[in-house]
């Protein structure tokens, strides 16, 4: 019973580095989200004052 065994190929064994694949174009830092969110904020904000 034990001679019945297919053997599969090893592959990647799960060790795929996805950054290697994929590039973004658009690389922002978080300081930039914060500063936007922040301008959003002061936008609205400002918006409910005003009108």
């Amino acid at each position: 019973m034990a001679q019945n065994t297919i053997n599969m190929p090893a592959g990647f064994g799960g060790l795929t580095n996805y950054k290697e694949e994929y590039a973004s174009k658009i690389n922002l830092k978080p300081t930039h989200i914060i500063v936007f969110v922040f301008l959003i904020i002061l936008f609205r904000i400002s918006l409910g004052v005003f009108y």
